[in-house]
């Protein structure tokens, strides 16, 4: 219980500090927040970076900071001060904005990276825990990123600290956000690899297996050859066609009931036992609309049809979806 209670403390603390950093902004920081607002459409009309400093645990934060905007498609990385002075600083340009991360301010290789910054004041904003200091001075936005205490029991390792600077760095990046609307299909552009940009990207035609793969049957052709069909082409369906129009499937549920029912055997034409009216998809669909169609039903669904036109294209099942790592759940 005491062990619970010690990290039940450190939450508080830390959500305390974080609705702290909230009252301050609102209580003074419109301005600053109308400046940064100005400044991100600076950086996007002229195609400039925005890139985050400091060292230490500020340096971590600054790194994360630096991957969410170029998530959100704004250039962004993170500066060493100390690589910078060492040759990095050719990566910055005149045009670039700089955030500059220090609890205290006057953090000491941050302030030796200060007189060799080619970007104008106005670029530069601080996520400082003492706003006047020699690097808040030298911010033309600076945000309050004080903190009462830190969460470390002997108030000395950036705990609470460094949570309201990440914090603070996601505020400004949802700022952005609002500033360019940017849409989910936009994050998704850069995000190809991850869950959702697979859900918002990924189409029907990009998992299907292709109706050359698939087995094809006409409807006068019968329950014998859609097994053996089947079986040398095993995707748990086979499509009905005829004269180039598709028609219906047979999957291996419907052969198992056949086989229940009297006078029906292997020599059953296709037509008698085929499903004419089976659920459907497009190409263009996107595989999630797939896998919504496949598990929304009262009975689940293995497979679609993927048809253009009347035109049978091939088959989407829910195997591939879930390999894909898709789940209505995530």
């Amino acid at each position: 219980m005491v062990h619970t209670k010690t990290m039940a403390d450190v939450l508080r603390l830390e959500a305390k500090a974080l609705e702290r950093a909230a009252a301050l902004l609102e209580k003074s920081g419109n301005v600053q927040v109308e400046k940064l607002a100005a400044l991100f459409q600076e950086l996007l009309n002229t195609e400039s970076a925005l890139i985050f400093c400091g060292v230490g645990k500020s340096g971590i934060i600054a790194q994360k900071c630096a991957a969410t905007f170029t998530s959100l498609g704004l250039p962004s990385f993170y500066l060493h001060p100390t690589e910078a002075l060492h040759g990095d600083l050719g990566r910055v340009r005149k045009s670039d904005a700089i955030v500059l991360l220090s609890k205290s301010g006057t953090t000491e290789e941050v302030l030796k990276l200060l007189p060799f910054l080619t970007t104008k004041k106005e670029n530069r904003i601080g996520l400082i825990g003492a706003a006047s200091s020699p690097i808040g001075e030298q911010c033309g936005i600076v945000f309050d990123c004080s903190v009462e205490k830190e969460a470390c029991i002997n108030n000395q390792a950036p705990t609470t600290s460094s949570t309201v600077a990440l914090a603070m760095g996601d505020a400004m990046a949802v700022l952005l956000e609002s500033l360019t609307g940017l849409s989910r299909e936009g994050f998704a552009v850069n995000h190809p690899g991850g869950i959702l940009g697979k859900s918002l990207r990924m189409k029907v035609r990009d998992l299907m297996i292709k109706a050359s793969s698939c087995p094809v049957l006409t409807p006068d052709q019968t329950l014998q050859e859609v097994i053996l069909l089947m079986t040398k082409y095993p995707v748990s369906g086979c499509a009905i066609v005829e004269d180039g129009k598709f028609l219906g499937i047979v999957v291996e549920g419907d052969i198992r009931r056949t086989f229940t029912r009297e006078n029906l055997g292997l020599k059953t034409l296709v037509q008698d036992i085929m499903n004419n009216k089976p659920v459907v998809i497009s190409p263009d669909n996107l595989a999630f609309e797939a896998l919504e169609l496949m598990e929304s039903k009262t009975r689940s669904l293995q497979l679609l049809p993927v048809i253009d036109d009347g035109k049978f294209l091939g088959f989407i099942r829910l195997h591939e979806l879930l390999k894909e790592g898709f789940s209505l759940k995530s």
